[in-house]
């Protein structure tokens, strides 16, 4: 690393206005002063500063650009760097990269800029990870999660128990050092309690189901029997007409998806078939996909017609139902209900008759408007109208309320947690063998143990082949 200077595409490969190539080594500057003539000479190659001129190799112009060149150690990865920008075009960018290669260039590996400020001192590895995070962030959520991890989030997080961890190691490692001067039982005292909270809290850290919804979004899933305003209201949501919209039951064959932000919470939406009995061998293809996407959704809004009977189609839906997060839908709320619906619905403990609708979507709602329909069970109930936007917007709070908040100290990566999770399994170890007056020897092992997975966090005690790991993931160019 010492010795190379790299180079690669900062921006999207292919046709653009503008094209960055970043450059970071102990050559930036050499080559930087080859390819580039600033046309005033005045201020230039002077540090942080941009300059106006043409990219110049053997006597040929290239292009005209701008470019500056940002000097050790204040850049983005502690070494002197130059970035030119040139014009996006690809035969200009392949130009200008083929004079650089020519005057001692390499081409830069995925997330190498990045990996160098991390092994140069500037960044952790937490902090380096969070790069990639904002820049595949897909909503505002995901990206201000990312930000907090950027500015040591997870850093701070993971030396507070450091900190916590290595002052209940003390009194264990005095009494391994000097047993002879220090009593083993007042050194130690009765810190397993203390380990245990401390493995809590690494524990109610690891958000699994966060991390899973900032990185790939809320799934929701709509589903119920034919001719319900699925469709309707699927396009509603995503506020164009994507789904075909008839009378006729069974339209939907097939799974239909589209993508939303809610109050910064990128939702994946899924309309799926119509669930009912179908000797129609395509129909029943798009029913099970519909059952399939029903057990792996995150929200499942199960749409009834509530001006028509339930059935016992909308009970095997329910039955299929059973283990998901769901919200019950009763559309149509434009049209006369059904007076047996709610009935229906208290029998099977998703509605409370003393708690009913506060709408007013027909004249049977505006007598009772002081009150709100709950659910008795894990489900909610909302009256909407997909036709007339009636509820659509509490529909739509009740999304994105699903999605939750990561806590202020929440692991929102995959090895964070693994890390996490594996330095509360030694912590929870090390408090059962000093609870069993096991020797202290085995008990240091757990708490080193402990410590060298928070350490693994940060970077602090890293291998190679885990930074391969980490970087591979980045792309070219950052």
């Amino acid at each position: 690393m010492e010795q190379t200077t790299i180079a690669a595409l900062a921006t999207p490969p292919g046709k653009g206005g503008l094209a960055v190539i970043r450059l970071s080594g102990p050559m930036s500057e050499t080559i930087l002063r080859e390819i580039f003539q600033p046309i005033h000479k005045k201020n230039a190659f002077q540090n942080r500063f941009l300059m106006f001129g043409k990219a110049v190799f053997r006597g040929e112009t290239l292009d005209e650009c701008t470019a500056v060149l940002m000097r050790a150690p204040n850049s983005y990865t502690r070494e002197d760097v130059a970035e030119i920008f040139v014009h996006g075009g690809e035969y200009v960018v392949a130009r200008v990269f083929k004079a650089l290669f020519s005057l001692g260039a390499v081409p830069a590996q995925p997330g190498e800029f990045t990996r160098r400020a991390f092994l140069n001192g500037r960044i952790d590895l937490s902090q380096a990870e969070a790069v990639m995070q904002v820049v595949s962030s897909s909503g505002k959520q995901a990206a201000n999660a990312a930000l907090r991890q950027l500015q040591g989030g997870a850093l701070r997080f993971a030396q507070e128990a450091q900190g916590e961890l290595l002052r209940l190691m003390a009194g264990v490692t005095a009494a391994i050092d000097y047993p002879e001067e220090i009593d083993q039982e007042e050194a130690v005292g009765d810190i397993a309690p203390a380990l245990i909270a401390l493995a809590l809290r690494l524990e109610d850290a690891c958000d699994v189901r966060g991390a899973h919804i900032l990185e790939e979004g809320l799934r929701v899933v709509i589903c119920g029997k034919p001719n319900v305003g699925k469709s309707s209201l699927f396009n509603a949501l995503v506020r164009e007409d994507r789904a075909i919209v008839t009378e006729i039951p069974g339209t939907t064959r097939d799974a239909i998806e589209g993508a939303v932000e809610l109050d910064g919470i990128r939702v994946l939406l899924r309309d799926t078939a119509g669930i009912r009995d179908s000797g129609e061998t395509v129909e029943q293809i798009g029913i099970q996909r519909a059952l399939s996407a029903i057990t792996s959704a995150d929200l499942c809004l199960m749409v009834m017609d509530g001006s028509r009977v339930a059935d016992e189609q909308d009970e095997a839906i329910l039955h299929v139902m059973a283990d998901v997060p769901r919200l019950i839908l009763l559309n149509k709320c434009d049209l006369p209900a059904d007076d047996s619906l709610e009935e229906w619905l208290e029998k099977r403990g998703i509605l409370s008759r003393e708690i009913v609708d506060n709408g007013t979507c027909n004249q049977r709602d505006v007598r009772r408007e002081e009150s709100s329909w709950e659910t008795l069970s894990d489900g909610m109930l909302l009256r909407l109208s997909a036709k007339t936007g009636e509820g659509m917007d509490l529909l739509r709070q009740k999304i994105r309320n699903h999605a939750g908040e990561p806590g202020e100290n929440a692991l929102t990566l995959v090895r964070h947690m693994r890390l996490a999770e594996a330095a509360a399994s030694s912590l929870r170890q090390a408090a059962w063998a000093m609870r069993e007056k096991m020797p202290l020897d085995l008990c240091a092992v757990d708490l080193n143990d402990a410590l060298a997975a928070l350490s693994d966090i940060t970077g602090e005690n890293i291998s190679e082949a885990l930074l391969d790991a980490v970087f591979s993931s980045f792309c070219v160019g950052k």
